[in-house]
């Protein structure tokens, strides 16, 4: 049977010369679902975290339950943070660096390795202890596997579909259960 995970990893491992490492690839429905006590007896010093339709929707409209109390309680358990996103507007992730605390890179350019490298060495770890966390299968779980991190994908927050969503979205990303709750965001908070 083919796998697109294994022909987009023999691909990139091929052209950057590394040999993939195991690492964990776990999915949840929202970040509020994650253990962080597992996630410490895991070995976990670090978390990269994505953005747009993990935390916050693209279009500003809903924010992720328990999102920002989730990463309140991981800074206190002692976890570093790092947010890389794909995201163009750049107003809106320094906003969100801003208000979350968290050292963002935007745009991070996943799933090439460069920036993910970036993240490990600001957080002075080693790949095997950072966790990257995102709605996307081709940039974030693929960027943690050629960086050799762990991965938990998340559902991606509703959002207006961009084209290639509309071709290939269920192969790449979780969809939102209908059955969670889902916060709206108030825009008047946001720049």
């Amino acid at each position: 049977m083919f796998s697109v995970t294994k022909a987009l990893s023999q691909l990139f491992f091929k052209r950057w010369g590394r040999k993939p490492q195991k690492s964990y690839r776990y999915s949840v429905e929202i970040l509020a679902d994650i253990d962080i006590d597992w996630l410490l007896q895991c070995g976990c010093k670090g978390i990269i975290l994505d953005l747009d339709n993990t935390i916050v929707s693209e279009d500003d409209k809903y924010l992720s339950p328990g999102a920002e109390e989730w990463i309140s309680k991981a800074k206190f358990a002692g976890l570093i943070f790092f947010i890389l996103s794909n995201g163009k507007r750049q107003h809106r992730v320094i906003y969100w660096s801003n208000r979350l605390d968290i050292t963002a890179l935007s745009p991070a350019k996943k799933p090439f390795p460069k920036p993910f490298k970036h993240a490990i060495s600001y957080m002075r770890s080693h790949p095997s202890q950072v966790f990257v966390i995102g709605d996307s299968f081709h940039t974030d779980v693929m960027g943690a596997k050629i960086s050799g991190c762990h991965c938990i994908q998340v559902a991606t927050l509703p959002h207006p579909p961009r084209w290639w969503e509309k071709v290939a979205g269920r192969y790449l990303q979780k969809p939102y259960p209908q059955q969670r709750e889902i916060w709206t965001f108030n825009q008047e908070n946001h720049i």
